[in-house]
């Protein structure tokens, strides 16, 4: 791969914009940043949903803090492509660092309601809706329509989202730069092809649906990735990575779920050699020019000193395994993860650890998530029946209960179906489910819990 290809300006639509203080990077992100998907991104969960206090995270403030960190791994890399490299051009360092910026905010925008529990609920109904041959009939038994639904996963359907569903005059979303689309596909296989045990990360989720196939055939094209990860994927994965993994816990420690004591005990025990380390810098974060630590801090501070001090041992770690494994990253031949490589894997490890083991599985979080479920099951009920409704040659009529459905669902998501199956001449029956896949998945977690009940319960 070559960096002139990868830092590609071109989008798939011309632009009819002229030019002004900006380059089409920079475009990218204040495009993104405007965007209805990411103002929608403030009523998604990270971990927690529909969590009252607002010091705890959605995955807006979480998007927000991995494009801050992506921002800085790109500054570093792209000062040292320029000044040590000499593999860019004056110019490019700037562009490096607005795409990795716009790629952390783009990252979950794909997300349903409830999170990950959301894809997962959506995956479920498909499982537990059709059996394996009815699917297969409505599909015309294509392997790749039919695990489109049973992986239905987030990270496609954020390609699908800034590639085609915000419609403004056109069907081609925020018509993004062959560099920033390229690096936003965190994932490179299709989903008849993704394999959870492979040996190359890149393989392990499904990375694009078929709907957008032909699109992703002409970002490879155009940015020579050649069905591999574009370099800065790699960067925006290790922010999310290096991100979350703290910050979640954090989280949990303003929530009271875990307290400082405990946190630090199970840091020290299970973070490797690095632990020491990341302990000594919080506490001179906490000491601030004072010979000791105050005494009497609450619990919530000693996380978010916490919080920072890892991040600051873990973002030079992750530049250097980068630096260290570049040829193989420019080749293709790179198939891990940088946090994986980089020296403090240890603490990350840890971290994730301690997530799983004592954040994520709180019993108020998980009653959210079985509610989630319930939640996005009943209205993909409903939502199904209103789709089967929709005619191709005019509106839904209101007079049966199918067609009271369809006239509910998004008029912008109603407009791309019957694009797709009368311009894209995708299948009819995978455009509609497609059709009730977008408008659920786009819900915040308060609308959709909204909606249920109003549909449910007429309150």
């Amino acid at each position: 791969m070559e960096w002139k290809q990868l830092l590609n300006p071109e989008r798939p639509r011309k632009s009819t914009l002229g030019a002004d203080h900006r380059d089409n990077f920079e475009r990218d992100f204040d495009r993104t940043v405007f965007s209805n998907p990411v103002k929608r991104l403030q009523d998604k969960a990270q971990v927690f949903p529909l969590e009252q206090c607002d010091a705890i995270r959605t995955r807006l403030t979480h998007s927000l803090e991995v494009s801050a960190v992506a921002r800085g791994l790109a500054t570093d890399i792209g000062r040292w492509l320029l000044k040590e490299k000499g593999e860019i051009e004056e110019g490019q360092d700037r562009a490096i660092e607005a795409i990795a910026a716009t790629c952390g905010i783009l990252h979950d925008l794909g997300n349903p309601p409830f999170g990950h529990a959301g894809e997962a609920a959506i995956a479920h109904w498909f499982e537990s809706r059709f059996d394996s041959s009815e699917l297969a009939k409505l599909l015309g038994d294509d392997p790749q329509q039919i695990n489109d639904f049973l992986k239905f996963e987030g990270n496609a359907q954020s390609l699908r989202l800034v590639g085609k569903l915000q419609i403004l005059s056109d069907y081609n979303g925020l018509n993004l730069t062959f560099g920033t689309l390229s690096a936003s596909c965190k994932y490179v296989a299709a989903s008849n092809e993704a394999d959870s045990q492979s040996k190359d990360h890149a393989y392990s989720k499904p990375g694009y649906f078929k709907s957008e196939e032909l699109l992703v055939d002409r970002i490879r094209e155009e940015t020579g990735t050649n069905g591999k990860r574009n370099p800065l994927t790699f960067l925006v994965e290790a922010a999310d990575d290096i991100v979350y993994s703290v910050a979640d816990i954090e989280d949990g420690v303003k929530k009271g779920i875990l307290s400082w004591a405990a946190l630090k005990e199970l840091v020290e025990k299970t973070g490797g050699d690095k632990a020491g380390e990341v302990l000594g810098t919080l506490e001179h974060i906490l000491k601030a020019g004072r010979e000791n630590v105050p005494e009497g801090l609450p619990d919530d501070v000693y996380g978010s000193a916490f919080r920072t001090a890892t991040i600051a041992i873990l973002v030079p770690s992750v530049l250097k395994a980068f630096k260290e494994n570049y040829n193989e990253i420019m080749s293709g031949d790179f198939h891990s993860e940088l946090v994986k490589e980089c020296d403090a894997w240890s603490i990350v490890d840890a971290l994730k650890t301690i997530g799983f083991t004592k954040i994520y599985c709180t019993p108020s979080t998980l009653k959210l998530e079985l509610m989630g479920r319930k939640v996005i099951g009943e209205l993909m009920d409903v939502f199904w029946e209103g789709a089967q409704a929709i005619p191709l040659d005019k509106p839904p009529k209101t007079k049966n209960f199918a067609g009271k459905a369809a006239a509910l669902l998004s008029e912008n998501y109603r407009k791309v179906f019957l694009n797709s199956v009368n311009v894209d001449e995708l299948p009819e029956n995978y455009c509609r489910f497609q059709l009730v896949t977008d408008y659920v998945c786009g819900m915040t977690d308060s609308f959709a819990t909204r909606l249920h009940a109003e549909l449910t319960n007429g309150i």
